[in-house]
């Protein structure tokens, strides 16, 4: 029997990685957020892997108790993830996957584009979403990874915010509402750009973007957590001094519906 894996958070997302590693022959034990992790860790203290699959508001508060055995152990798959959030728990080299198909409740999975993964347990991974046909492709570098995360934010940033103002679909958004599209994204990339201390490419991020509108042109634009990543946005833009009009604009008109 291969080593177990562990599961942080087992909900959609989890839920699908455990089916692939199961299929790979990996035991899995999940972890759900009543259970204390350090008495968890003593009794599976060498997993080959843990998947933290907690929403992105958890992230924080879920590497904090990670327990010592398990810290070099960890693949991270959130949205809005960037560098800056790993380091600040002082992980140095986590697997990371930009998540790049959806899992709904009482739904399949819908696959946008193949979902690119780095880092040390990147070969696992893969082979495990292979394993449930969900495509999947391994990077070479960090700066590769950096890229993958920051179109991944833009790309769910800017449709939920541009969501709140036009609805629709990311193809109708485009096709409709292209100006409004780019000052948000270009708002978003200015953002990202403080957060990694990386001037950004900012004419590649929109083709990727644009890209992932492909992979699913009826893809809603507005999700229910719209409205704390437009708030999210603003509070960074707000430490640092950034203008963001548009946003601005967008966060006025929304709170008075």
């Amino acid at each position: 029997m291969k080593q177990p894996v562990v599961v942080i958070g087992i909900g959609e997302l989890g839920s699908v990685f455990a089916r692939g590693l199961l299929r790979c022959g990996h035991p899995v034990y999940p972890i759900t957020r009543n259970m204390d992790m350090a008495r968890e860790a003593k009794a599976i203290p060498d997993p080959v892997l843990v998947l933290v699959a907690v929403a992105e508001n958890d992230l924080h508060s879920t590497l904090e108790q990670i327990p010592e055995p398990w810290r070099d152990k960890l693949c991270l798959l959130q949205n809005e993830l960037l560098p800056r959030d790993w380091q600040a728990h002082t992980l140095h080299d986590p697997t990371v996957i930009a998540v790049w198909f959806e899992k709904k409740k009482g739904q399949g999975v819908k696959v946008l584009l193949p979902s690119p993964i780095y880092g040390p347990h990147a070969a696992s991974i893969q082979s495990a979403l292979a394993a449930i046909d969900i495509p999947a492709r391994t990077l070479a570098t960090q700066d590769e990874l950096l890229y993958e995360l920051v179109r991944k934010n833009i790309y769910i940033l800017t449709i939920n915010i541009a969501g709140l103002a036009a609805g629709g679909t990311v193809s109708e958004l485009w096709r409709d509402h292209q100006t409004l599209a780019r000052e948000i994204a270009e708002e978003i990339i200015s953002i990202q750009e403080w957060l990694t201390d990386e001037e950004l490419p900012r004419d590649r991020l929109i083709e990727g973007m644009l890209e992932a509108f492909a992979g699913d042109p009826e893809h809603k634009c507005l999700g229910r957590t719209a409205q704390s990543r437009l708030q999210r946005a603003l509070s960074h833009a707000d430490e640092t001094g950034l203008a963001t009009p548009k946003l601005r604009e967008i966060h006025a008109c929304s709170g008075e519906k």
